[in-house]
């Protein structure tokens, strides 16, 4: 790729982006050095790496590749038998803990995980933990060996101490004994590596020792005392010992690292290619890139593509097309309008793709391999050259025409600009029809109308523009394909405050054809906004439609579900219920065959009787629907008149209004033999007799309904009820009896004390509708129960 392309994009900027995402020095090289590549294999190898990484990157973080250094030289070094110094032994366990990290890194927890392109490099890394870990047990840092690096320098570094501390012991017992009073300072210093003592000049004579040496005026010699000259050699020798076993212990560790020189190279160069790959990846989820999809066709859709160096939260997205049914894009529009960005966006992505970056851009977005991109933007006047813009552009123009083909991409900003132009766009058309007609693909800025024209009129050809507003004197740097531009100098210079009449002037100035001409692109600009906001309202419509209707398919769900569910608890109870039936109808068929195979007693038939019946009124109780809470009464006293059916609410008893209503609204009414003073606003009017004896009142509406043979049992239960509550039972169920023309009844009131029995018949012997009654005959009840004849 041409390095004047690379400039003149701005391919540079990319690189020093991508390099600070870079954490190791060898992996900061790759980024500088990074180029762009025409093997599609190669691309799509680059772009799944990138792609590879930055998945990882979101489930797992960053990695972290900064303990990795150039330790290239050092591993030349070990591979002609050299031993490694103190730093340089510390790099290369630096290299093998990140390598142990890296390696941890890339294991996954989830084992259904699938593979990626990086497996294969991680899968290669060795980590070498027992050699890291012996470095470091033995170098704590550049400048210190631990003791424990061998038995012998921890022997050799405990005798020097022992050694130190007596000739501290020594120098410190005559500095404060009997010598002091010679000595300038009460100190113990050091001279040539050995202690010394700070004698006064008039007194060296009365300490023997070495002098090594003096201060710069002559008052103080420094004095080894005799006692500690052969501790002082003793020391030294010491020190001898222990560098010694120091280039022993190096010696070893360089010689074990040395075994291992070919893993440890492997891991450097795999570190640092990661290294470089996950810095395409951070760079990418910092500009929200993707990955483009790369073709060999020569097409470019690039889908709400973003210039990258321009503030993301800036820059507006533009959609370019080339290539697919037409090879040459025409761009125009007024200056500051975003051509040139375009034209930059379209040429920076493909190199970024072609680099094994991801760019800014909506997902699939394509991006056509090309061998070499050729561009000419912005001022290239030269004055050392001597050279015009115009020259300095067509210099360019000659070298693109010379070199390019099928495999280039071209871009020409401004074409034919900086010189007459009627020449400078008859010289634009020939050269863009030039590069058609050899099928190189190319995208040119321009202002000349000629060139709008001929785009329209040549197959293979498209118009571009970018919008502009002139309303507010502002682009909105939207490119719009398959749409002419205007350059909008006369609105501009108009709203600007340029005078009319010069704007008039300037307009006779131009021909007729190109003022029409300029009339039907602002039609067809018109056109264009009216179509794109009833396509966005349109738009706005679908969307609230197909909320509506997916509101109204989540309650259609959820009614479908309500109605399941309150069915199945109906089948679920309607099979309670049969199976309790049956339960019931199974235990009475148990009951009377035994009583048919053996002797039960009346008394015994009769209990189990009574509990079966017991049974079957709780389970009637439960299969009862509970009734709706009544409304309160508004009845008044004009309403109602003596003998009206009525229904008391409180109670839910029927009964007869006896009794005229008093000032408070109240009135008697007749239940049974219970007659109750009732508020109005407790009644409600029926339309049905209420039966008191033999004679029938009729209601208000003089009906009588004849339905009590379908609802009333030939027998009574009053067990276990008192003397009034059973008669009050037992007068309405005799006049429900009697009107449901039953010829007899029983009643059951148990033997028990004989209270109730005597009750009832006390009651049956006042009503003139009952012919006869008798207790019941043995194995009918016996003297719990009493029959009861009516009159015909």
């Amino acid at each position: 790729m041409n390095q004047k392309a690379l400039k003149t994009l701005e391919y540079n900027k990319i690189l020093e982006l991508l390099e600070g995402y870079a954490t190791s020095t060898l992996g900061k090289d790759l980024c500088r050095n990074l180029k762009p590549l025409s093997n599609l294999v190669e691309i799509e190898t680059m772009q799944q790496e990138t792609a590879d990484a930055l998945s990882r990157i979101y489930k797992k973080g960053s990695l972290s590749f900064s303990g990795v250094k150039d330790i290239r030289g050092s591993l030349k070094r070990l591979e002609i038998g050299s031993t490694l110094g103190t730093g340089e032994l510390l790099a290369v366990c630096n290299l093998l803990e990140n390598t142990n990290r890296a390696k941890a890194y890339s294991r996954s927890e989830n084992q259904e995980e699938s593979a990626d392109s990086l497996d294969g490099m991680f899968d290669v890394l060795q980590p070498l933990t027992p050699l890291s870990l012996e470095i470091r047990r033995c170098i704590l840092s550049e400048e210190e060996i631990a003791d424990g690096a061998s038995p012998t320098l921890r022997q050799i570094r405990r005798t020097m101490k022992n050694t130190n501390d007596k000739i501290h012991s020594q120098l410190s017992s005559y500095v404060s004994g009997q010598g002091r009073s010679y000595l300038q300072d009460a100190v113990v210093t050091m001279r040539n590596g050995r202690y010394c003592i700070p004698v006064k000049s008039e007194y060296k004579g009365q300490v023997p020792g070495m002098v090594h040496d003096q201060s710069s005026t002559g008052s103080t010699v420094f004095v080894e005392p005799m006692a500690i000259v052969k501790l002082n050699n003793e020391l030294r020798e010491l020190e001898v010992k222990e560098q010694a076993e120091i280039e022993i212990i190096l010696s070893n560790l360089s010689q074990e690292t040395a075994e291992h020189l070919e893993f440890i190279q492997d891991n450097l160069k795999i570190l640092t290619q990661l290294d470089f790959i996950f810095a395409r990846a951070l760079l990418a989820k910092s500009q929200n890139a993707t990955e483009p999809v790369f073709n060999t066709q020569g097409i470019i859709d690039i889908k709400k593509g973003r210039h990258p160096l321009i503030d993301k939260h800036k820059v507006v997205p533009i959609d370019i097309r080339l290539g697919d049914g037409f090879d040459l894009l025409v761009v125009t529009g007024p200056n500051t309008g975003g051509k040139t960005v375009s034209l930059k966006t379209v040429g920076l992505l493909t190199l970024m793709g072609q680099s094994g970056l991801h760019i800014p851009a909506f997902d699939h977005s394509r991006l056509s391999v090309f061998e070499e991109v050729y561009a000419d933007i912005g001022d290239e006047q030269s004055i050392e050259q001597s050279l015009s813009t115009f020259s300095s552009h067509m210099t360019n123009v000659v070298h693109f025409i010379e070199k390019a083909d099928t495999n280039s991409l071209v871009l020409f900003d401004e074409l034919g600009a900086g010189t007459d132009p009627t020449e400078g766009a008859a010289l634009a058309i020939a050269i863009l029809s030039h590069l058609h007609q050899q099928g190189i693909r190319t995208m040119a800025t321009t202002h000349y109308s000629e060139l709008k024209v001929y785009a329209l009129s040549t197959p293979g050809v498209e118009n571009a523009s970018c919008e502009f507003d002139v309303e507010t004197l502002r682009p909105t740097y939207r490119l719009l394909i398959g749409i002419p531009g205007k350059s909008n100098a006369f609105a501009i210079s108009g709203k600007l405050g340029l005078p009319d009449y010069i704007i008039e002037k300037a307009k006779e100035q131009i021909s007729q054809e190109d003022e029409s001409f300029e009339d039907v692109l602002s039609t067809l600009e018109q056109s264009r906004k009216t179509i794109e906001a009833e396509q966005a309202e349109i738009a706005r419509y679908k969307e609230e439609i197909h909320t509506l209707k997916q509101q109204l398919e989540a309650k259609q769900d959820k009614l479908e579900q309500r109605k399941d569910r309150i069915l199945q608890d109906a089948n679920e109870e309607a099979h309670r219920i049969l199976r309790e039936a049956k339960e019931y109808a199974d235990q009475t068929m148990k009951i009377f065959n035994k009583a048919g195979q053996e002797t039960m007693s009346a008394k015994e038939l009769e209990k189990k009787r009574t509990e079966l019946r017991q049974k079957m009124d709780s389970a009637g109780k439960k299969m009862a629907l509970k009734t709706p809470e009544k409304k309160k009464s508004t009845l008044t006293a004009k309403d109602v008149s003596l003998g009206d059916a009525v229904r008391v609410l409180s109670l839910n008893v029927k009964g007869t209004i006896s009794s005229k209503p008093d000032a408070k609204g109240m009135v008697f009414v007749q239940m049974g033999i219970l007659r109750s003073k009732v508020s109005l606003s407790d009644l409600e009017l029926i339309d049905e007799p209420v039966i008191t004896g033999p004679s029938m009142q009729r209601t208000g509406t003089g009906r009588i309904k004849m339905n009590k043979s379908a609802t009333v049992r030939t027998e009574i239960n009053l067990l276990g009820k008192t003397v009034d509550e059973a008669i009050a039972e037992l007068d309405k169920y005799l006049d429900d009896a009697y009107l449901a023309h039953l010829s007899s009844v029983r009643v059951v009131h148990g033997k028990g004390t004989g209270a109730l029995r005597k009750g009832v018949h006390n009651y049956l012997k006042r009503l003139k509708y009952v012919k006869d009654f008798h207790l019941a005959e043995f194995g009918e009840g016996d003297a719990g129960v009493t029959i009861v004849e009516f009159k015909k």
